[in-house]
């Protein structure tokens, strides 16, 4: 058996023995099955495979322990996988992310006894200030950043050209001073954080940051890249989603399937709520020449469900690195003088409305998804959040552990709905089959949803 005891890192160095004794207690909890799972997925960080069983299925005897210290708490592991560690030591960065989970997955475990009967509102301004507190915490969050944060969503199953074209955008986006935030997994998600790397090294910057933002279910199926110098695990899908949109400075979509889909129309269903008509989001899609086809079909989908009103609210840029970078530079001044003179904060964005419908964590299960209202006549906003939990669903059933039992279990998920918004679904969905965005290039696919016109 092999052991191996790690020190804590930066403030999990210093807590009370109060904190140490919670999140002892933490441990004992079902939460602490999830914990081992994301510890696992960390210490397999780089390795590209989406599929549950494969990455973890030959772990088997690997478990993590919390040793109690005076002023802090260590982790202790059991068997972990040797592609962690170079010449017998642990990865400088996976300890580090390994403490990120110990911080987010457990710490946070900890808050939720507090009582704030009287203080908020409402549940949507709980739920914000959930997601606010997490990111303080982490120390995402500060005063003395600069309006420079891009968040860049896409496939992890997207092909090499579409990868190296990432990795050029971010590479722009770094030359002119900005972050990367990203869902912390491969292909587009880690493209443009090496492409920054290499644009802060020219512009002698030092201290590039490189925020992956994930959440319990996902991080399975996607281990965070090597890239990753600032990992946050959020509690659920719908946290995760508003802690991007929050936090950013401006939004890149590159190609990928049913998570991009389900990340689009979740922005573009909040920025057609009314009450958020003067936001300054900057929201470009772009990929290299070749996926101009499937931008068109994105486009083409959402100007028939949602309109040329969400049509609007972004910019398609086909095969131009640079100009991305140059539109992003170009409203940076306009997010942050809109950010001053409406008195918002420069680094989370609370004036943006969020709804409870985009809040509630939806439940991948067969009767929430046969249950979904898939009809045109309904307002926008209301349509883009069932459209977003749709493609959830299915991101569910193709990634994650409890939609594949889910789907193991019960068959495919059935999705029915007005034909003509099923029909455009069923041409969507299959485009991203097609060209190979479901899946790891190589890995068969056996769609988890059946479309009933």
């Amino acid at each position: 058996m092999t052991t191996v005891q790690l020190d804590p890192v930066g403030w999990m160095s210093q807590l009370s023995q109060l904190e140490v004794s919670l999140l002892q207690q933490s441990t004992k909890s079902d939460l602490y099955g999830t914990f081992r799972n994301c510890c696992l997925a960390v210490l397999n960080s780089g390795v590209e495979e989406d599929n549950y069983h494969k990455l973890f299925g030959p772990y088997g005897d690997f478990d993590v322990h919390l040793l109690r210290r005076e002023r802090g708490v260590k982790i202790e592991l059991i068997n972990p996988p040797e592609v962690a560690f170079v010449d017998g030591v642990l990865i400088k960065g996976v300890h580090e992310h390994l403490f990120a989970v110990l911080r987010d997955m457990l710490y946070m475990g900890t808050k939720d006894g507090n009582n704030v009967e009287g203080l908020i509102d409402a549940p949507s301004a709980l739920t914000t200030h959930i997601v606010f507190d997490m990111l303080r915490h982490a120390d995402a969050i500060s005063q003395d950043n600069d309006v420079n944060m891009i968040v860049c969503w896409g496939g992890h199953s997207i092909r090499e050209e579409e990868y190296k074209y990432t990795k050029s955008v971010g590479y722009q986006l770094g030359l002119r001073g900005f972050n990367i935030c990203t869902g912390c997994g491969p292909g587009a998600m880690k493209g443009p954080m090496k492409g920054a790397t290499i644009g802060h090294a020219k512009q002698r910057n030092k201290n590039g940051r490189y925020l992956g933002i994930s959440e319990p279910s996902i991080i399975a199926a996607e281990p965070p890249n090597a890239i990753v110098n600032e990992l946050i695990i959020m509690p659920d899908i719908e946290k995760r989603l508003e802690a991007f949109v929050r936090i950013s400075h401006g939004i890149v979509i590159f190609p990928g399937g049913a998570g991009t889909a389900e990340e689009l129309l979740y922005l573009l269903g909040l920025l057609m709520d009314e009450e958020n008509k003067d936001q300054k989001i900057p929201l470009i899609l772009t990929g290299p020449a070749n996926s101009k086809g499937y931008f068109e079909a994105i486009d083409q989908f959402i100007g028939d469900t949602l309109g040329a009103e969400a049509q609007a609210k972004y910019t398609i840029v086909v095969g131009d690195d640079a100009k991305v970078g140059s539109l992003m530079a170009q409203q940076k001044a306009v997010v942050e003088d809109h950010r001053r003179d409406t008195g918002n904060s420069l680094n989370f964005n609370w004036t943006l409305k969020i709804s409870e419908d985009f809040q509630t964590p939806f439940v991948p299960n067969h009767k929430n998804m046969s249950s979904l209202n898939l009809k045109l006549d309904q307002p926008k906003a209301s349509l883009a959040a069932t459209l977003r939990k749709c493609f959830s669903g299915i991101v569910a059933g193709n990634v994650k552990v409890e939609g594949i039992k889910e789907i193991k279990q019960h068959g495919a998920f059935e999705l029915t709905g007005d034909v003509e918004l099923m029909q455009k679904m069923d041409v969507l969905l299959k485009s991203f089959v097609d060209q190979g965005r479901m899946k790891l290039p190589g890995s068969h696919y056996e769609p988890c949803y059946k479309i009933k016109l």
